[in-house]
Order: structure tokens, then C-alpha cells, then sequence
């Protein structure tokens, strides 16, 4: 795939960017690789100026090194950073969860039981595209549903970088199968009004991500 010009400067950044983070997060990128800018411009199809934006941006997250002459070095994501993304992870979709039972909509309630009802239909396709999209939306209502603006405000900012490890996650063979499971298991838990189950639930959702992504991880890194 390759972006080429076109719409304005701040959208091309953030595709190089978010294209460079999946590199680092999937493994194609490997930690104390080298990077050059000029060949990640070539191989990207853009100028040197996204490129370097986006790397900046990546620096910041503590994610690359500069070296001299236009080149970084990947620090990559170790399975310290893994642990620990998904510890928060899980404590607070398991607290969205569980708020969610006592102040989900009616609305809100029907639109995650189509959601579902549509991954089960693309999860027996095997479709992970669509699965990766309905698990975002699923967890995005659910955040909605809790009705508590600091929480996901929060999330939103989490989850610009967890549904990159969330779409890799779901490579894992009968990964979607057992996602769905997970998923269907939160539901029934909000359809039986238990907040307890609820946030159980979702946590074991979340380990199970994070035990798939790690799995996915030692394969790449073969």
C-alpha cells in the first residue's frame, strides 16, 4: 500500500504516522532496526515531510531514537509495554462495562446487540476487516454507555493506539471465534443487568487480546 499526495499536510502526517506505527506494533519493524528517512519516503510513496513529522510524533510516543543523518533507530514495543497496556486496559473498559449496565440507553442497548449480531456474521466469513471495524464499534458503545465524559475521554485517547494491537490480535487463528465468545459473554452479562459479570467479562475479553497479541508477536519475531 502506498499513500500518495494530495488533501492537506496534517492528514498525510497521520497516515504515515499511523502506518509506521502498525510497522512497530505488528514487528515489521523491529526493536534496534535502523530507519531511513529517505527510504521510508520512498517506500511510502510521499516527500521527506511527512515522514519526518510522523517520526517526530513517534519519538515522542518513545517509540523511535534519532541517530544522525536523517535516521531513527526502533525501540519497539517490549513485553513490559504489552503488560502494561493491557493492565489498563483492562481496569477501565472493566469499569466502563460495569457502568454501562446501569446507565446503557435503550438506543444504546439495541445498537450493540446489532453490532454483535453483525460480527457473528463476518467472524463465520472469516471477514477480519469488517470483525476489526464491529469490535471498535462495540467497545466504543459501550464507552458511550457508561455515561461518564472522563472515562471516555481517556479512551478515546488509549484507544487511538490499543486498536492497532487490537487488530493484530484478532490475526491469531480462532481468535475471532473466541472474540466473539467474549463479546457475546459481555452482553448477556448487561442483558442480566450484572455489573459484577459485566466487568469480569470484559477483562477476560482483554486478556485474551493481550495473550493473542503476544502470541502473534514471537511468530513475527521467528
Amino acid at each position: 500500500m502506498e499513500y500518495t499526495g494530495g488533501g492537506d499536510q496534517n492528514s498525510l502526517r497521520g497516515m504515515v504516522f499511523n502506518r509506521l506505527l502498525d510497522d512497530i506494533l505488528n514487528g515489521t519493524y523491529s526493536p534496534g532496526e535502523t530507519l531511513v528517512e529517505s527510504k521510508l519516503a520512498e517506500k511510502l510513496g510521499v516527500s521527506r515531510t511527512p515522514i519526518r513529522e510522523a517520526i517526530k510524533q513517534l519519538e515522542l510516543e518513545g517509540l523511535v531514537t534519532p541517530l544522525p543523518n536523517r535516521r531513527v533507530v526502533v525501540q519497539g514495543i517490549t513485553e513490559k509495554d504489552i503488560d502494561d497496556i493491557y493492565i489498563i486496559r483492562k481496569r477501565l473498559e472493566g469499569l466502563a462495562a460495569r457502568w454501562a449496565v446501569v446507565n446503557i440507553t435503550e438506543e444504546e442497548f439495541e445498537e450493540l446487540k446489532k453490532t454483535l449480531e453483525l460480527m457473528e456474521f463476518y467472524t463465520q466469513r472469516g471477514a477480519l476487516d469488517q470483525v476489526q471495524e464491529l469490535d471498535a464499534r462495540f467497545h466504543s458503545i459501550i464507552f458511550q454507555a457508561s455515561k461518564s465524559k472522563p472515562l471516555r475521554l481517556v479512551l478515546a485517547n488509549f484507544h487511538q493506539f490499543l486498536r492497532k494491537a487490537r487488530g493484530v490480535s484478532l490475526m491469531v487463528p480462532g481468535r475471532l471465534t473466541k472474540a466473539l465468545q467474549e463479546h457475546r459473554a459481555i452482553l448477556d452479562a448487561i442483558i442480566a443487568n450484572d455489573p459484577d459479570a459485566a466487568e469480569e467479562a470484559m477483562k477476560k475479553h482483554v486478556l485474551g487480546a493481550r495473550d493473542n497479541l503476544v502470541s502473534h508477536r514471537k511468530v513475527v519475531e521467528k
